[in-house]
């Protein structure tokens, strides 16, 4: 089982505001109630008011309930922000056309409500790692069943699985259920890994047979995994398992030769050949050959040092990357809808765009046809130099 969360580059944006209300007064507010949030969709917004130089209030009062969202007061006022169905809760509408809309594309929809009354919606999204599809892919190619676990909206939830090639998807879940998931695999005869790097993910990490955390994750999900990989990459996993593997072959070619030295040598020893065959072994000889047989399963052991990941050489020969000059980008606006553009093109699977430079500048793991871009960007309002 696999969270978003390591499937993604971990630095999620702000990509659209609808406010029903001055929009950097909304954003004030945005900021200032999700500004004791650690989340990393709290720290997006926050960020994106300092961008735009906005100073906001801190929240009082404030609670974070995991899973659904944030409450708190400013200025005497109460505020709400979170999920859809937590802000329902509380007995606000959410009712709007966008919403769908954004979370097609991907995007996770935070709703922001003062009182009883809906005072915008802002969307934010993350980059899937270039890697995460390929990782899947290995995963697969090894007989590996792969499923996404998350509390993200369901729609949201596929779209990030289609685009790294996951086939099943476990959303709307609650922080605690997590593990009650994992559970019921293993309930059904399953061997479980569970890859995570939240708090909210140690306890799935620990009911799992084996944790997998990320480097970059928080303490709690590193002390409860049983493998920490060093780097933010969904195919050090799989590397992880290739070399489990040859550990295991190791360790079963050491046992069989250290039982097979033992079974003849150990008779020969004791004298009991010299009866029937007249065949002794001088102690010295006895000795050296005692040592000679450690020395033979350690160096078998240090043959593991030439261990080399089959899936790092996958990455190099799968990724393509391509450079589009494009015409009529004059602000962030035009950057995200060219991004967004680009984005929803199968095979494309990282986007960066240069409003200076006037390019935009794609990775892909598969062909993608010239024409299939240019239509997309053209589709967008923009044209291809």
């Amino acid at each position: 089982m696999i969270k978003p969360g390591t499937i993604t580059e971990g630095k999620p944006k702000v990509t659209d505001i609808i406010s029903f209300m001055d929009e950097k007064e909304f954003l004030k507010k945005a900021a200032g109630i999700e500004s004791k949030s650690e989340h990393p969709l709290a720290k997006a917004i926050v960020k994106k008011a300092k961008e735009e130089e906005i100073v906001y209030e801190e929240i009082e009062e404030f609670k974070a309930i995991p899973g659904k969202g944030v409450t708190g007061k400013i200025n005497g006022k109460n505020f709400y922000a979170g999920s859809e169905s937590f802000i329902q809760e509380n007995e606000v509408n959410t009712e709007n056309e966008n919403s769908d809309k954004l979370q097609k594309q991907g995007k996770t929809v935070l709703y922001f409500a003062e009182n009883k009354e809906l005072i915008g919606i802002i969307a934010v999204a993350d980059v899937i790692k270039r890697t995460s599809n390929l990782a899947v892919s290995q995963l697969k190619n090894r007989k590996i069943e792969t499923i996404m676990i998350t509390g993200d909206n369901e729609t949201v939830a596929n779209y990030i699985a289609k685009e790294a090639n996951i086939n099943t998807v476990v959303a709307e879940v609650l922080p605690q259920d997590k593990a009650k998931e994992v559970k019921n695999l293993q309930n059904d005869k399953h061997k479980v890994a569970f890859i995570g790097d939240g708090i909210n993910d140690s306890p799935a990490l620990a009911q799992a047979d084996v944790g997998i955390a990320i480097g970059s994750g928080t303490d709690i999900a590193l002390d409860s995994a049983d493998v920490v990989l060093m780097k933010n990459d969904l195919q050090d996993s799989v590397t992880a398992i290739d070399l489990s593997k040859e550990v295991i072959k190791n360790i079963k070619q050491n046992l069989f030769w250290a039982f097979f030295y033992n079974i003849i040598g150990i008779p020969i020893a004791c004298g009991l050949l010299y009866p029937t065959f007249g065949i002794r072994l001088n102690p010295m000889i006895g000795a050296a050959a005692m040592s000679l047989s450690s020395v033979c399963v350690v160096s078998n052991a240090l043959r593991l040092r030439n261990f080399k990941p089959r899936n790092k050489k996958e990455v190099k020969t799968k990724m393509d990357t391509i450079t589009i000059q494009i015409e009529g980008m004059m602000c962030n606006h035009c950057k995200m809808a060219v991004e967004n553009a680009l984005k929803s093109v199968e095979g494309i699977t990282n986007v960066d765009v240069s409003l200076e430079n006037k390019t935009a500048t794609i990775e892909t793991n598969k062909k993608v046809e010239s024409d299939t871009i240019k239509e997309a960007i053209e589709k967008a309002g923009y044209k291809v130099i």
